[in-house]
């Protein structure tokens, strides 16, 4: 069993999100149960919906879950398995607090073998006392999650290469509660931004939510992530495809740089392989040649921000008031007394002939009209798409 252990206390970071992303794809390799576990002991710090939150994002990104339950759920079998260990005298009383309750040092160093990073050793005198049960016999987090990961049988557990100690912790943990199972570790390198520290989720790009509001896809994403730090056979990818070759003791010891203009190259693929229906909804369509249309201008736009920029103008309102508004108002009032033509040089030349207007004066205007922009793709290959709307859009 592989988990994803998310805590309601912040939007999603791309680095759990990454989490997310090779816990599901390892255990999809290995055909065992994938859990979502939301860490919600810290009461003071969660925030209302962001459970909720994370598991809509993982719909998003295709990431399904055997099972989900909260971390709070367990709660009295955390507080019974850490009396235990004070009955059995491997934990003791605090002398400050009798309310908290603490283990042992250990009196050996804490050894694991990571299948990314290697031999992991925690020396004894740098793990202190740990506390177990805290005020309001609440579990720390190191305690819940060893409880928990030892309730539900995880045989691997993947987390980023900033919680080694904590893992140090939570394997002598259950090491005290009698724990034999053998379970695997990973820890993923970090994820730097373009300075070189640590991404930080109030950075650019850190926060998943941050991605969709710039107008990047899942698909993308995902793509992008997996791509850090492996060693892929090719750049563009469907999490699908990756399964037959990621091998998550592949990944680079490394860290890994964020590059924003990587995942923008990476967006504009999967938006030009995406379907043409599935692309217009995006735009408020369920018109396929509303998606070729908008993949007309994927060599100047990556996100879906970008193309909606070029889309909506089609349909707004134009700007009759602008330097060639009254040419624009001659062909608008013949277009709207035209029946549907076919062909865009049969459209064109009736235009043309119907308007009587000079051949610069009459490409500047006929444009503004269609597209609401002076540039774009040829017109010739924009007509086809919208025959079905000029009404609309020439207005």
């Amino acid at each position: 069993m592989l988990r994803f252990a998310p805590s309601p206390t912040a939007d999603m970071h791309i680095a759990s999100l990454r989490l997310a992303i090779f816990n599901y794809m390892v255990a999809k390799q290995k055909n065992v149960h994938f859990t979502v576990r939301i860490e919600d002991g810290d009461k003071a710090r969660n925030i209302e919906g962001k459970d909720t939150e994370i598991l809509q994002i993982l719909e998003k990104f295709a990431l399904p879950h055997a099972s989900v339950f909260h971390q709070s759920e367990h709660l009295h079998m955390h507080q019974t398995l850490a009396i235990r260990l004070l009955e059995e005298k491997k934990a003791f009383v605090n002398k400050e607090d009798p309310a908290i309750i603490c283990l042992k040092k250990p009196q050996e160093d804490i050894v694991y073998h990571d299948l990314i990073l290697g031999e992991i050793v925690t020396p004894a005198e740098e793990m202190d006392a740990l506390v177990i049960l805290g005020d309001g016999r609440i579990p720390s987090h190191d305690f819940a999650s060893a409880c928990d990961d030892m309730i539900s049988g995880a045989t691997l557990i993947i987390n980023t290469e900033a919680q080694c100690h904590e893992t140090a912790k939570q394997i002598y943990m259950k090491q005290l509660m009698g724990y034999e199972e053998e379970c695997q570790y990973a820890h993923l390198p970090l994820i730097l931004n373009a300075e070189g520290e640590k991404l930080q989720l109030d950075d650019d790009a850190g926060s998943v939510k941050w991605l969709f509001a710039q107008g990047f896809i899942p698909d993308a994403i995902a793509n992008y992530l997996i791509l850090l730090g492996s060693d892929a056979p090719e750049e563009i990818f469907t999490m699908p495809e990756a399964l037959s070759w990621f091998k998550l003791e592949n990944i680079s010891k490394s860290a890994v740089t964020f590059d924003i203009e990587k995942l923008r190259f990476i967006n504009k693929a999967h938006l030009k392989m995406m379907d043409d229906k599935t692309l217009s909804t995006l735009f408020g369509f369920a018109d396929a040649d509303i998606g070729k249309l908008a993949k007309l201008y994927l060599d100047e736009a990556s996100t879906i921000n970008e193309l909606a920029s070029k889309i909506k103008p089609f349909f707004a309102p134009k700007a009759f008031e602008s330097e060639w508004g009254e040419q624009m108002r001659v062909l608008e009032k013949i277009i709207w007394e035209l029946p549907m033509i076919d062909s865009f040089e049969e459209f064109r030349s009736t235009l043309m002939k119907e308007s009587g207007l000079e051949e610069k004066n009459f490409t500047e205007a006929l444009r503004l009209l269609l597209t609401g922009a002076r540039q774009g793709p040829a017109l010739s290959e924009i007509y086809p798409l919208i025959k079905p709307y000029l009404l609309e859009i020439a207005s």
